[in-house]
C-alpha cells in the first residue's frame, strides 16, 4: 500500500525554529519507533532501512537496551569520568579492548567520547602526541565530521565544506580506491607515493585514516590488498594508522568490524553511531602506548562516556553475543545481495551493486557506458519508497547512489518486503 507523507505540524515548527543547515531527507516527523519499524505523527508505518545512519544496528528500542537504561537512571546519571571513576564506563572499556584485540597485536586501551567526530579528532591528538609528527593523510570521498578538525578530513561533499574555511593546516588526501570508476588499489596505492614524493615525506606523517568502507563518500569498499598494503607502509614509517569505524562497525559489514576482512590490526580505531544502541557514545580503541602519549588533561569531555550510554552500550554488546548478530547480518546481507544484483538485472539506471555485508548500495547512471551519475533518479527512489513506506539515505558525491542499512535484528519477512518496496520504487522511477 502507498503511503503519502504527512506535512505535519511539527514540520511547520521545525521550519520556524531550526536552521537550514541542518538538512533533513525525508519531510516526515517520527513519533514512535520499534525493531525495524517506525511512525509518523499521521500514523503512517514505515520500515527503516536507514537506522538512523547505522545507529541502530540492534533495532529501535531493543528491550535490553531499554531496560539497561531504566536500571541505570535508578543508580547514575552522571557525575564526569573526569571527576570520579564509575564502573560502566570501565566495564565498557575492557570489553572494546577485547573485541578489537589481536592475539599478535600490543596490549590495547580504550577511551569513551559522545561523537564519532569527537573521536576522530580525538585519535589525531593521540597520534601527533605519540609520534610527535603533525601531518595527517586522509582519503577522497571520506566523512569523518563536521567539526574543524575533522571537517578537514572530510571530502565525500563540498556542501560539508560550504563557506566554513580556513580549515585546519596539514590535512592531506589521496585518492581512494574505486574499481567501479576505475581506481583499482594499485592506482591508488601509485597516487598515495606520489602524494609522498611531492606533498609531504613519511616521516612528517602522524597519521593516516581511512573508512574501510567509504560512508558518505558512496558506499565503496576498500580492496583487501589496499588495505594490507597500507598497514605494511605506516608500520614501516612509523605512522599510526587509525581505522574509521564510526558507520562500518558493530556488525554492519559481516564481521564485528569491517578492518577484519583484511585481516589487519590498526594502531588505533574509532568507533560511534551503533555502539550506544540510540544514545549518543563513541571510542577510540589503540594500541596501550599510543592511548597512553597524551599528558593527563589532554584528552575527555564533559558528558564523555555517559553513565546512560554506557550501561545501553553493555547491553549492545551482550545482545551481539546472545543473538549472534554478526552471524545474522550475514545472513540478511546475501539475500539483500541477491535482491539488488536481481533488481540490476531488470533495470538499466543502476550501474553499480556494491557493499560489505549489510551496508549495500545502488549506483543510478544515466549510461552504464559513461557511468554519468543520475542524481535524479536516487532523489526519485528515495521518494518513491518513502510513499511505499521504507526509509532510504543517498550517498555519495554526486548524490547518486542509494544506500540500504537495515536494523541487522530485521526478520526475513521484513528484509523481503524491504526489497520489495524498494523494486516498487526504483520501477515507479522509471516512468
Amino acid at each position: 500500500m502507498t503511503v503519502e507523507p504527512a506535512a505535519g505540524s511539527w514540520i511547520a515548527r521545525r521550519e520556524r525554529s531550526v536552521p537550514r543547515g541542518v538538512a533533513v531527507t525525508h519531510p516526515i516527523a517520527i513519533t514512535r519507533a520499534e525493531g525495524s519499524r517506525v511512525w509518523d505523527e499521521s500514523g503512517h508505518e514505515y520500515l527503516d532501512f536507514a537506522s538512523g545512519i547505522s545507529v541502530l544496528n540492534t533495532g529501535h528500542r531493543h528491550p535490553r537496551v531499554v531496560e539497561a537504561v531504566r536500571n541505570q537512571l535508578d543508580r547514575l546519571m552522571h557525575t564526569c569520568f573526569q571527576v570520579a571513576t564509575y564502573d560502566v564506563y570501565v566495564e565498557l572499556c575492557e570489553r572494546l579492548c577485547a573485541l578489537t584485540h589481536d592475539a599478535a597485536a600490543p596490549r590495547r586501551k580504550a577511551m569513551l567520547l559522545t561523537t564519532g567526530a569527537e573521536a576522530t579528532e580525538s585519535a589525531i591528538k593521540i597520534a601527533r602526541a605519540f609520534t610527535r609528527r603533525s601531518a595527517v593523510v586522509a582519503f577522497d570521498g571520506a566523512f569523518h565530521g563536521r567539526s574543524y578538525l575533522a571537517l578537514a578530513m572530510t571530502a565525500s561533499n563540498a556542501a560539508y565544506r560550504q563557506n566554513f574555511g580556513p580549515l585546519p593546516a596539514g590535512i592531506y588526501h589521496a585518492p581512494y580506491p574505486d574499481t567501479y570508476r576505475g581506481w583499482t588499489a594499485a592506482h591508488a596505492f601509485e597516487a598515495l607515493e606520489r602524494l609522498f614524493a611531492t606533498q609531504i615525506a613519511p616521516d612528517q606523517i602522524a597519521a593516516v585514516i581511512i573508512e574501510p568502507q567509504l560512508g558518505e563518500g558512496g558506499f565503496v569498499p576498500a580492496p583487501i590488498e589496499f588495505l594490507q598494503q597500507l598497514r605494511r607502509f605506516t608500520t614501516e614509517h612509523g605512522i599510526v594508522l587509525i581505522v574509521d569505524e564510526v558507520q562500518t562497525g558493530f556488525g554492519r559489514t559481516g564481521r564485528m568490524f569491517a578492518y577484519q576482512h583484511a585481516s589487519i590490526q590498526p594502531d588505533l580505531v574509532t568507533l560511534a553511531k551503533s555502539l550506544g544502541g540510540g544514545l549518543p557514545l563513541a571510542a577510540i580503541v589503540g594500541n596501550a602506548e599510543m592511548m597512553d602519549a597524551p599528558l593527563p588533561g589532554g584528552l575527555g569531555g564533559t558528558y564523555a562516556g555517559n553513565p546512560i550510554a554506557c550501561a545501553a552500550a553493555l547491553a549492545v554488546l551482550d545482545i551481539f553475543e546472545t543473538e549472534r548478530i554478526v552471524e545474522r547480518a550475514a545472513t540478511i546481507a546475501e539475500t539483500m545481495k541477491k535482491g539488488l544484483l536481481m533488481l540490476q538485472d531488470s533495470v538499466s539506471a543502476i550501474g553499480d551493486v556494491r557493499g560489505l555485508g549489510c551496508m549495500l548500495a545502488i549506483e543510478l547512471v544515466t549510461d552504464r557506458q559513461t557511468k554519468q551519475p543520475d542524481a535524479a533518479m536516487a532523489d526519485r527512489i528515495v521518494d518513491h519508497a518513502r510513499r511505499r513506506g521504507l526509509l532510504l539515505l543517498k550517498a555519495g558525491p554526486f548524490k547518486n547512489v542509494v544506500r540500504l542499512l537495515p536494523p541487522l535484528t530485521s526478520t526475513k519477512d521484513e528484509i523481503d518486503d524491504g526489497l520489495r518496496r524498494l523494486g516498487d520504487a526504483v520501477h515507479d522511477s522509471l516512468t
